[in-house]
């Protein structure tokens, strides 16, 4: 327990942050009492960078629970935005879970970008035949190709190219979307529009539609598959009801349409037996 920062007792202020106000990055001295009683001073260094802290809790969270609720058998992607940093991400993160029997990909708090086309390409890629070594597992063409049951998360936060993924992953039949409806954002600003003093004048410049002639997404958002919203109390304890629905649906298809790989088969004998060559009597 923390009872005093910089030799003043938490305990006078209304709030342990007035006395932290200004300090990130900087070494402060923190009194500490053990369960047990016992004080001692320590040093520390305070972090502005608290939200993304709470963020990375956040993601590596989920995945555990994944990894936990699934038993091995999902893997789990999280995007935080659509830019090149986050097609990085996207190869650390699939990667090793690409023979899994289901994948979820959580787009919730995707802030956009424009890698949509990237990702969901990878996504489309069958496999169509299998490698068999002497040794170890099938491999197969495509190559890192998912072969399993994929679904999507979604929420208020998804926006822009966000969006765009989440629209495509449906319509190219890739799976469902869980969640919420998103943001609505899919109008695209330019930046060409520049000006005299060197600034520049943003407009909206390009909208999408799809081949049935409708306008897609700007206003309204994308429609999840299955809407299932987080409730602000039970998230609060910890709660994450839409992951809970994603690994519920991805392991209720597991169980009704598995997907092994195929099993190699037989080698073929290709063995044969030399001929004789009869000698002459007495030959050496």
């Amino acid at each position: 327990m923390i009872v005093a920062v910089n030799g003043v007792d938490v305990l006078s202020v209304r709030d342990i942050g007035a006395l932290l106000r200004n300090h990130a990055g900087k070494q402060v001295l923190v009194g500490v009492k053990s369960p047990g009683g016992a004080e001692r001073n320590i040093i520390v260094v305070p972090t502005d960078g608290e939200s993304a802290l709470r963020y990375s809790d956040w993601e590596v969270t989920r995945r555990l629970e994944v990894e936990e609720k699934g038993a091995g058998a999902l893997g789990y992607v999280h995007l935080r935005a659509m830019t090149p940093r986050d097609l990085n991400a996207w190869y650390r993160q699939f990667y090793p879970v690409f023979n899994r029997q289901g994948l979820i990909l959580d787009m919730r708090r995707n802030r956009g970008g424009n890698i949509d086309s990237l990702i969901l390409e990878k996504l489309m890629r069958p496999a169509w035949f299998y490698w068999k070594s002497r040794v170890g597992e099938p491999t197969w063409n495509m190559q890192y190709a998912f072969r399993g049951h994929m679904v999507m998360l979604v929420d208020e936060n998804t926006a822009s190219d966000g969006e765009a993924i989440a629209e495509g992953f449906r319509r190219l039949g890739l799976g469902k979307l869980i969640g919420t409806r998103t943001w609505g954002g899919e109008i695209w600003l330019s930046s060409v529009n520049r000006l005299s003093d060197g600034g520049i004048a943003r407009a909206p410049m390009s909208g999408v539609y799809g081949p049935e002639g409708e306008w897609l997404i700007e206003g309204h958002g994308v429609e999840p598959d299955i809407v299932v919203d987080n409730l602000p109390h039970a998230t609060f304890e910890g709660e994450d009801a839409q992951l809970d629905a994603a690994i519920a649906y991805l392991l209720e298809q597991i169980e009704k349409d598995p997907r092994p790989v195929p099993n190699a088969p037989p080698y073929p004998d290709m063995s044969f037996e030399y001929p004789t060559v009869p000698t002459s009597e007495g030959a050496k």
